[in-house]
């Protein structure tokens, strides 16, 4: 597959990537701690056909800008709605993947009338519990840390720890895969600060310190899923499972085996399992995709 080739806007100074591609309801996609849009690429060309699909980095991500500043969820919220502003979009389906699940939410809770839809992927801000490699970076002297097994050297050696794998036949889970794609990313300062002060707004070192569960009183005014992985080892399933019970009108989709990236693990039916559900919420007055207008 051919990758589509980025647009670049400027929102307040500073310059922020996105993939802007097809024609019809809108999907935005917003990736999670040290990922990219590339992480949702796979799925322009199953749902471009008929849907608008809106892939940004964060800014601190990608080939967004990593400015001194505010990362905070209402932060990148924001800046997702001034993208939506500078595109004219009104109305989207937000599908949030980790973190960008908590922006998702918090998206939903600052501007509500601007989501038709709510997709949660792994999400951050459903319970305490997250990964200690995380937690780590909330800690005293993580900056020098990160700069020195982030470094070109030591970044060689793993890589060539894993070709030599490779040739064993080890291969690489889609978990494992992400996850060092977006490590790999932090050579630079700019990233590293970036990152780690994208981490220390919702983490601190007992684990994530932001929680939506104040605000999901039994029930959400528009439709809702939640994707997990049954492994997964970032975020425990058992989150999803909670949140099954508060919202029981809410869809739930485990899939089995899968780690932190179900839509990467299993690509296929996480586009199936998508489509299936913007479908089955379409408005009365719009045709669901794929249908004859």
């Amino acid at each position: 597959m051919a990758r589509t080739a980025p647009s670049t806007v400027t929102l307040h100074g500073h310059d922020l990537s996105y993939v802007d591609s097809g024609s019809g309801p809108v999907v935005l996609f917003i990736h999670g701690i040290l990922g990219s849009q590339r992480q949702w690429e796979h799925l322009i060309d199953v749902m471009d056909d008929d849907h608008r699909v809106l892939l940004p980095d964060l800014f601190g991500h990608g080939e967004s800008a990593k400015p001194y500043g505010d990362y905070s969820l209402s932060a990148h919220a924001a800046a997702m709605r001034d993208l939506l502003d500078h595109l004219g979009i009104e109305r989207v389906t937000l599908v949030g993947h980790s973190l960008g699940g908590g922006i998702a939410m918090q998206f939903f809770y600052l501007f509500p009338e601007r989501v038709e839809r709510l997709v949660l992927v792994s999400s951050g801000g459903l319970g305490r519990e997250v990964n200690l490699l995380l937690r780590a970076a909330t800690l005293p002297g993580a900056a020098q840390v990160l700069s020195v097994i982030a470094s070109a050297p030591v970044l060689s050696r793993v890589e060539a720890l894993g070709r030599g794998a490779s040739k064993v036949g080890w291969r690489p889970g889609a978990d494992v895969d992400a996850v060092w794609r977006g490590f790999s990313s932090l050579g630079d300062h700019e990233s590293r600060r970036a990152f780690l002060a994208t981490t220390r707004a919702v983490i601190d070192i007992g684990g994530q310190s932001i929680s939506a569960h104040d605000h999901l009183d039994g029930a959400l005014p528009i439709p809702s899923m939640i994707v997990w992985g049954s492994n997964d080892r970032m975020i425990p399933v058992a989150h999803a499972l909670s949140v099954e019970k508060q919202l029981p009108d809410c869809r739930l989709e485990i899939f089995e085996g899968a780690g932190h990236f179900p839509h990467l693990d299993d690509p296929d039916r996480f586009a199936r399992v998508l489509r299936e559900f913007i479908a089955d919420h379409a408005p009365p007055d719009q045709p669901s995709p794929g249908e004859d207008l």
